[in-house]
């Protein structure tokens, strides 16, 4: 039937020279002087079982990023009958099967995970058993794997206790291809803490179901989102400073339920699923050009990893080891997959981590913080005030800070969103004099009247 792959480039199984063809008994697909290629595709289908979702392929394996090895295969198997354009007619065969086994979806599982040696169910079940799926991960099921030792080691150098339970949940989560956890995590420091050191970890467990990149590039160009398909998680190990022009694509990414707008060079725009999520190394945190509502920062998670000790000695081979216990990881991983599922997909998030999404609030809104101020504002039912004469204390209160003021409809759309927060209501009908009404919010007064 197919040649047996013993090594690289080496097969067995094939006639190797003319005379020998002429002897060997032709296959049921070829006839003597061309290939019947609705049975060579069901012939090859039935030993490389494979689906066509998108024009991706998809077999036992996963998704298959490079058709080459699939090619390589067809040529093998046509070789000794096919003289001339051997590269297109493999080729030609490979989109012959594409339609034979084209899938309008794969289905979407959330409770197993398709590892290297079989299936493994979240309720503990394991079978060996390999079918046509979205995503395999490499690494092997093994329930009695050692305790990855270095690997916690290197953890608890790198982060405090509840932090690390934090990190232990996200890895879990970007096993299985869903968006339920709503968030992306972030892991800042000065550098040098060795923190990216996990990314090489994660590309250990997921493979090729991972992918480095930019999320500002995610966010700014057309076709970045499209790359993302069919990928458990995106590690940024370098996160850009500058702030975001736009963050709706990421917002969609991070929390999508339904098929996206995907677009790749070349192509029509298509309806796709992504369940891809985003990991970030970096000295600072995201922030946005002009988005400035809670809801970009509420997808973040913030975790601040510890100072290096200026007396470490660092161990160039210390990625190679961690990897080395990847089995282990796996079963640490689905200790916090299993524990953020129970927890209905809220993360364990450490008092400095809220802290942490306060503060990136605050960074990228600092109406949040001029509404904490004291001098300038008091809350007080039965109070009102204009959204004119609120946007002028709040830009005294930029000007006494050396703060950037925002613009005054970012200002008072942010009070409108975030109006029941802080005891607030937004009318049109507060009373400005010579009997004229204007737009503004009750519950709020102004202390002082700066300059108009």
């Amino acid at each position: 039937m197919y040649p047996i792959m013993m090594e690289e480039n080496s097969y067995v199984g094939y006639p190797e020279t003319e005379s020998d063809t002429d002897a060997a008994e032709y296959p049921a697909w070829f006839d003597g002087k061309k290939i019947n290629e609705v049975l060579f595709c069901a012939d090859f289908l039935r030993e490389h079982p494979m689906v066509c979702v998108h024009d991706s392929i998809f077999t036992a394996d996963g998704w298959v990023s490079d058709e080459s090895r699939l090619k390589s295969l067809i040529y093998q198997a046509i070789r000794l009958y096919v003289t001339a354009g051997v590269a297109k007619k493999a080729a030609s065969l490979l989109e012959v099967m594409k339609i034979e086994r084209w899938f309008a979806a794969l289905p979407v599982y959330q409770d197993r995970i398709r590892l290297a040696n079989g299936t493994l169910f979240l309720d503990g079940t394991f079978t060996p058993e390999r079918d046509v799926c979205l995503n395999r991960l490499p690494v092997r099921y093994v329930p009695d794997a050692p305790t990855p030792k270095r690997w916690l080691e290197f953890l608890d150098d790198l982060l405090e206790p509840e932090d690390v339970l934090t990190l232990q949940e996200y890895i879990g989560y970007c096993l299985i291809p869903s968006t339920k956890g709503q968030k992306m995590l972030m892991l800042t420091g000065r550098g040098g803490e060795g923190k990216s050191r996990i990314g090489l970890v994660m590309r250990s467990l997921l493979g090729d179901s991972m992918k480095t990149g930019s999320i500002a590039k995610v966010e700014t160009n057309p076709f970045a989102r499209a790359d993302l398909e069919h990928q458990l998680l995106m590690v940024d190990d370098d996160m850009k400073l500058e702030a975001l022009p736009q963050t709706n694509h990421i917002k969609e990414i991070i929390t999508a339920e339904c098929p996206l707008d995907l677009e790749r060079k070349g192509r029509q725009s298509y309806q796709g699923r992504l369940y891809v999520r985003f990991l970030g190394f970096g000295n600072g945190t995201l922030q946005s050009l002009y988005d400035h509502s809670v809801g970009f920062f509420r997808r973040q998670i913030i975790l601040t990893v510890k100072e290096r000790k200026p007396n470490r000695q660092d161990d160039p081979f210390i990625a190679e080891k961690m990897c080395a216990e990847t089995e282990g990881i796996l079963l640490w991983a689905l200790e916090g997959l299993r524990r953020l599922i129970a927890n209905n997909y809220q993360f364990t998030l450490s008092r400095k981590a809220r802290e942490n999404m306060e503060d990136a609030v605050s960074d990228g809104n600092n109406a949040v913080e001029f509404l904490k101020s004291e001098g300038y504002i008091r809350f007080r039912p039965g109070s009102e005030t204009s959204s004119r004469n609120l946007y002028a204390a709040y830009r005294q209160w930029c000007e006494d800070n050396a703060a950037t003021c925002l613009p005054p409809k970012n200002f008072c759309s942010y009070l409108k969103q975030n109006a029941a927060a802080y005891g607030l209501e937004y009318t049109n009908k507060i009373r400005i004099g010579g009997g004229k009404c204007a737009r503004g919010f009750t519950g709020i007064e102004i202390l002082q009247s700066p300059a108009l």
